[in-house]
């Protein structure tokens, strides 16, 4: 055992500091006062005064301790989240400690309320902009139509015809916002089941023929799959997956150009990979990509229709299935999207 001169030292000053205390007061009772002080022991004296100031030391402890209990229950009754059924601290440490987790965890409640707020505001913006483009488009032909332009027949259908796309995309709009609301909300029931997705492939593809055709674009499933490949999910979201790539392969391709479907087939799942040869994405946008209604080229995809949820989309549905959207992309080579579904 370690030996502590300096505990020594000072227990041997403080006894004789209490002796000589004692000595002082009797020195003033017999010659100030007149006090005739009986003749006893100076140990009684010292452990006498010594008792004393221990009883004094003990009080101030005992008092201190009750002043920080009922410190700490005022605190309680100030901050009504230390209340939590728990048993409650006796020093100031522990107290100190609770408060300080407490404070981090409502600074991390509010830097995410902050966020889905700013969430929230962006969302708002990103849809009344997207409205307000058809809205605008709409209110300008019919205002044309009742200025006299419905009497040219030219004129008329071509107005008519452009107000049908405008209310078209508007539709899409509300119908994929719709979507994307009910997978957020966690609500959507997928119905899994064992699928081909190389004949659901097939099937998008011969539905987007006409819109690759109107692109220049050319759509090409790779044949070097033979048979069913089977995989299990809701086929019914898968193909509104394969759907929202390819459109955005298409979308997103230069003229006479190619989208290349393809998969790959691995022990427990399979890989299904969508590439365009179009313009790619530039590396600070990767990770936005799957934002809902962010565009890389404003202009190009408005022009293309749409409602700028796509990818949104794709990305709740598979997150639904337990699986995410990968993206890769060289600037000015193209991009490739790919995802993963288990195999029954």
């Amino acid at each position: 055992m370690k030996i502590n001169y300096n505990n020594i030292l000072f227990a041997g000053l403080a006894t004789g500091a209490l002796i000589l205390l004692v000595k002082a007061f009797c020195y003033l009772l017999e010659n100030i006062f007149n006090v005739e002080i009986p003749m006893l022991p100076t140990v009684f004296w010292v452990l006498f005064f010594a008792s004393a100031f221990l009883m004094l030391l003990l009080t101030i402890y005992l008092s201190s301790k009750f002043q920080t209990k009922r410190d700490i229950s005022q605190l309680y009754e100030l901050l009504p989240d230390l209340d939590e059924n728990s048993q409650r601290p006796s020093d100031v440490e522990t107290l100190s400690e609770k408060i300080s987790n407490i404070t981090s965890d409502k600074t991390q409640e509010i830097d995410v309320l902050i966020e889905k707020e700013n969430y929230r505001r962006e969302f708002v913006g990103n849809v009344a902009h997207e409205l307000k483009t058809p809205l605008f488009s709409i209110q300008g032909f019919v205002l044309t139509l009742i200025e006299g332009g419905v009497e040219d027949i030219e004129i008329r259908d071509k107005y008519l015809s452009r107000i049908n796309k405008s209310v078209e995309r508007l539709t899409y709009i509300v119908q994929d916002l719709d979507l994307i609301t009910e997978l957020e909300s966690g609500n959507l029931k997928l119905e899994k089941t064992s699928f081909d997705i190389l004949a659901l492939t097939e099937d998008v593809v011969d539905l987007l023929e006409n819109k690759a055709e109107e692109n220049n674009v050319k759509l090409e499933i790779d044949r070097n799959c033979y048979g069913p490949i089977n995989v299990f999910g809701d086929a019914e979201k898968i193909e509104q997956v394969v759907t929202n790539l390819v459109t955005n392969a298409i979308n997103h391709s230069q003229k006479s150009s190619h989208v290349f479907i393809t998969f790959e087939e691995e022990k427990t799942r399979v890989k299904t990979i969508v590439k365009d040869t179009g313009q790619g994405i530039e590396p600070d946008k990767l990770q936005r990509i799957f934002e809902r209604f962010y565009r890389i080229d404003q202009s190009r995809s408005r022009r293309q229709g749409g409602s700028g949820l796509g990818l949104a989309i794709v990305k709740h549905i598979l997150e639904a299935h337990n699986q995410k959207p990968y993206v890769e992309s060289t600037y000015g080579e193209g991009a490739t999207f790919y995802f993963y579904l288990d195999t029954p």
